[in-house]
Parts: structure tokens; sequence; C-alpha cells
């Protein structure tokens, strides 16, 4: 059983929801990053997912945009990010994520990419310039893996929704807002309408992101879903503290655990 699918079930009989928290691999560096994982771990996080940079992550904030830039400017590689999983695997057998764009893993090669994926311990990927009707550049070698390709959706999904949800494995990942990552202050999305569509069709557990960003807005937005997703308020931090971070990650990380 894939990490992703056993770790919803074990969620769901001990009636929690799910925390999962994103940080950019490679920011500050690839030592903090493995420390990172393993503190959000410890401190409540359920899932946690990669960042692989990338020079125009288009869904990405400003804050998301910089950390990005900041990793590549260190020199960061794929390869780079492999070899931190594999370091991370050896202390945790907790689900793990990339979060990446497209070109990513056509340069690197789909096949090639999907192997080292199961070989060093992903679990899914989140590809969020990835159409979902052209899912099958990507499906076909995920599913030879036992990778998950988790879906997003947002309120401007509209009809789409109800195919997308149907379609989906591991973790249905919602979109809270129209737009891109980014703390929010408020939301101005009708989730009882979004969140009625979505769980009349889904497969699998639905998680919100985009915005979340303190212990009370993710206890609103769990009430709605199976989990939450944090990762710029995450990255913020990064960005301040720097290499001195983990400690600061890991009281946010659970404080949010705690609220939800």
């Amino acid at each position: 059983m894939n990490r992703i699918d056993k770790c919803f079930a074990e969620l769901s009989a001990n009636g929690r929801k799910a925390l999962i928290t994103f940080i950019t691999a490679g920011d500050p560096d690839l030592e903090t990053t493995e420390k990172t994982v393993l503190e959000m771990f410890d401190s409540g996080a359920d899932i946690i997912e990669l960042g692989v940079p990338f020079s125009d992550p288009i869904a990405e904030g400003v804050t998301i945009q910089k950390s990005s830039l900041r990793s590549l400017k260190n020199g960061t590689t794929l390869d780079h990010i492999f070899t931190t999983v594999e370091n991370i695997r050896k202390k945790t057998d907790k689900p793990l994520l990339l979060m990446m764009y497209l070109n990513t893993i056509f340069v690197y090669g789909t096949d090639k990419f999907f192997s080292i994926c199961k070989d060093k311990g992903i679990d899914g990927v989140i590809v969020p310039d990835m159409p979902y009707e052209e899912r099958d550049e990507l499906l076909p070698y995920a599913t030879k893996y036992g990778i998950h390709t988790i879906n997003l959706v947002s309120p401007a999904s509209h009809e789409r929704i109800r195919k997308i949800a149907a379609d989906s494995k591991g973790f249905l990942y919602c979109v809270s807002s129209n737009g891109v990552t980014g703390v929010r202050s408020n939301f101005d999305t009708d989730f009882n309408e979004f969140f009625s569509l979505i769980k009349e069709n889904a497969s699998c557990p639905c998680c919100v992101g985009f915005g979340i960003s303190s212990p009370e807005q993710a206890k609103q937005m769990s009430s709605y879903c199976d989990g939450v997703i944090v990762g710029s308020a995450i990255v913020k931090i990064m960005e301040s503290e720097g290499a001195g971070c983990v400690k600061h990650v890991g009281e946010f990380t659970k404080s949010i655990a705690d609220a939800i």
C-alpha cells in the first residue's frame, strides 16, 4: 500500500485530520531541509511536500518564488533532492511528496524520474502546471512504479470538479482560492458549495491548501475536508530564520497540528 493511503486510513480510523506541510528543498540548504522535514514530522505533520525549485513556478506566490530562486542559486538539483530524500528515509517512513513542474520531469526523463521516486521513497508527485486532460503524459509511468499523481481542483474548475474528483488517488488537492500560493487574511470562496460538489464525487480524501497561515484558519478549513496544507507561512519562517529555522518551524507546525 502506498504510504499516503496508509496514512489517511490510520487518520480516519482515529478520527483525525491530516496536516500536510510544504518547504522548498535546498532553501536555505539541503542539510536544513533534512532537519526541518524530520522536525515537522516530530511536531505533528502527517505528510510533507518537498518543492523542487524551478525558474518559473507559475502557481506560486512571491514567498515560494523567492525560496525557489534561492535554492537554485545554491545549486540544488533534482539528484541532490533525491539524495536528501534517501537520507530522510533512513529516519522516517512517513509519506513524502515532490511538488514540481512538468518540464523538470520531461528533461530528467519521465520513466527514469518515477523509477527513482520509487527507489528513494517518494510516494506522490504534485504537478500544478499539468492540466488534468493531459494527465496521461505522466500517469502510466507513475502507475508503473506505484507513485500517486495528485490532482488539483479550484473554485474555477467548475463542472470539471466532478470528473477530477472521481478520478483522483492519494488525496485531492483542493485549492482554496483562485490565484497563486501565499498567505491570505481571508477567503472569498463559498466552501460549503465548493466541498459539497467535491465530496459528492471524490474517490479519495480531500485536503485544502493555498493561503492557510494560522492555527485559527487551519481549524476553520479542516472542518470542510480531510486535512489542510500549509506552505507559504512555513517558507516565510525559513526565509526569516535561515539555517536557524528548524526549532521555529517545529513550533509553528505543532500549533497547526494542535488546532486541527
